[in-house]
């Protein structure tokens, strides 16, 4: 089994998802009390937010994530596995400074969304995610389009990510709302809602809503495994 280098603390609730996950799918695949092997670098997220988000430095976010990169290699890691989705726009540059690949998360959604046989989906996450393009670029790449909330919707997601999912809160007000969403952006033309922040799957599920909903979390973790397993 290769080692799996996790950087998190992206939030350290959707970290902890990550990890439970991982070794679940490890013990269903391999069977016994099978665990998986994986270096952890976890990283300050306030710090991160303190980048990004106050001073509007991404220069100093991207060295950030860098660093852990470059510390989970050092490990011994034989891939990257980063616990959050807006993260991943940091990765076509960061590669360039390790040797050894990232599994990337829009790329794993990707062939699950190709797999579930749909072709348009919406995505949520924080608003980096939605808006930037770096990830409907690489869904874009496996021929799926995206649709993009509106700006109320965008700032109702960002504000409930950010003010209350990555500090471990989820309300059933918010999850209403979500609902709600769900049902809008599928009369809109989405097939499938991809749930692109790892804190989003914590909130609501397939039993909440008919509309399809592709965990990144979920998805990622499965893609994982199977990679470190494989090899």
């Amino acid at each position: 089994m290769q080692k799996i280098g996790m950087i998190g603390g992206l939030s350290w609730v959707s970290t902890a998802e990550y990890y439970r996950l991982m070794n679940e799918i490890t013990q269903a695949e391999l069977g016994g009390v099978n665990s998986a092997h994986i270096v952890l670098e976890s990283v300050n997220r306030e710090l991160y937010a303190e980048y990004v988000y106050r001073r509007n430095d991404e220069d100093a976010a991207f060295e950030m994530i860098a660093s852990a990169a470059k510390s989970v290699e050092r490990a011994g890691a034989e891939f990257i596995v980063i616990t959050c989705n807006d993260v991943h726009r940091f990765v076509p540059e960061v590669e360039k400074l390790i040797s050894i690949p990232f599994l990337h998360i829009a790329s794993a959604a990707a062939e699950k969304i190709k797999e579930a046989g749909i072709s348009t989906v919406a995505l949520l996450g924080v608003r980096k995610t939605m808006e930037l393009g770096f990830y409907a670029d690489v869904l874009n790449d496996h021929g799926i389009r995206t649709i993009i909330p509106d700006d109320d919707e965008r700032t109702f997601v960002d504000d409930s990510i950010m003010n209350e999912m990555v500090a471990g809160k989820f309300l059933d007000t918010t999850l209403e709302e979500y609902i709600d969403l769900t049902k809008s952006l599928a009369a809109r033309g989405a097939e499938g809602i991809v749930l692109g922040c790892t804190e989003i799957p914590l909130l609501i599920d397939a039993s909440h809503t008919d509309v399809l909903l592709f965990s990144t979390t979920d998805i990622h973790c499965h893609a994982a495994i199977k990679r470190a397993i494989a090899n």
